[in-house]
């Protein structure tokens, strides 16, 4: 038996509207998004029930969320080693990543939201191979727009790298209801970032026009398994990053994923650089999400607002190093439609 999520320390944010949002101070993870429906409330995010279970379902991810190949990376000349938890690559910061930290909470008043908590974290130098010690802080904030505030921030006192996201799984039909194959996509992009066979970026940047990962336009999530596409077949699924913005700041609309029937609905905005999206094709039945019922694949959506993968190996990537005297500062809304 595994350690029940449910038994661990929840916070909730709620509005006025009746949307209620849980995390966990385990990992700052994302465990129940509720909102109304005609019948009460209904669960729209997946989360896992217990652990060891999906280990980065709506966990807050870092100090490098997704992947470095071969878990190396060149830092001011020196060479730095991560460990390879997803061998040959390093992915999500390593075995015991921010996912498995039990953050500070405390609760705080914020302009303009309802309902608003503050997340520390402290990873002293040398943690899973990264240098310098990190203080890392989030706001999660719920307003009466239904719209969840993620404010990330992080300071360290010597040079790393950084990428950091939350990783939920949403399922707008409800948690214990199918799949969602019936799912609408659009994704405000017209770039990707091709990978091979692990999921690290060759270095390409490619356009998405007369490919199967344009999404500019709606499309329902069934196509992709009807897919010829190398980069869907490769991963049995969307398991890509796609390229939102260059090097502002601010805040824009990355995607809309939507239940056409109910007419529910997810905006993301974000003033990160990249958008990973995955179709949970891992989930096999092994892991059984909080209500009891196995987790198949396509059971949920991953919306990750993020740096490109292997930033720290690509040049012409978004910057991913955070030096002394600078502060990493990034948002992600999700907006919730019903």
């Amino acid at each position: 038996m595994g350690v029940l999520l449910k038994d661990m320390e929840r916070f909730r944010l709620e509005n006025n509207n009746g949307v209620e949002v849980e995390f966990l101070s385990l990992g700052g993870r994302i465990y129940s998004v509720k909102v109304p429906n005609n019948s009460g409330k209904l669960d729209v995010a997946l989360g896992c029930g217990e652990l060891p279970g999906d280990a980065f379902m709506g966990a807050f991810c870092g100090r490098f969320a997704n992947r470095i190949k071969n878990g190396t990376f060149i830092l001011d000349g020196e060479v730095v080693e991560l460990p390879k938890n997803e061998y040959p690559n390093h992915v999500h910061g390593g075995n015991q990543g921010f996912n498995t930290k039990f953050w500070e909470v405390t609760s705080v008043s914020l302009e303009g939201y309802v309902s608003a908590f503050r997340l520390k974290l402290f990873s002293p130098d040398g943690e899973e191979g990264y240098p310098g010690n990190l203080e890392t802080e989030l706001i999660y904030a719920l307003n009466d727009n239904n719209e969840l505030l993620i404010d990330i921030k992080a300071k360290t006192d010597k040079p790393t790298i950084v990428n950091l996201t939350s990783h939920p799984y949403f399922n707008l039909n409800g948690v214990d209801s199918g799949l969602v194959l019936n799912h609408k996509l659009q994704i405000f992009a017209d770039h990707y970032a091709p990978t091979d066979e692990r999921g690290v970026p060759t270095g390409e940047i490619a356009e998405v026009e007369g490919t199967d990962l344009d999404f500019l336009e709606p499309h329902l999530l069934i196509n992709i398994e009807k897919s010829n596409f190398p980069q869907i077949v490769m991963k049995g699924g969307l398991d890509n990053t796609w390229v939102i913005k260059g090097k502002d700041k601010s805040l824009v609309k990355a995607c809309v994923l939507s239940e056409p029937k109910s007419g529910r609905a997810i905006e993301l905005y974000t003033t990160q650089p990249a958008l990973q999206v995955y179709t949970g094709n891992h989930f096999d039945g092994s892991q059984k999400e909080k209500c009891g019922i196995p987790l198949k694949k396509y059971s949920g959506v991953a919306l990750e607002a993020q740096n490109i993968p292997d930033a720290p190996n690509k040049p012409h990537f978004p910057n991913a190093v955070l030096r002394e005297n600078e502060i990493f500062h990034e948002q992600i809304v999700y907006r919730f439609i019903f």
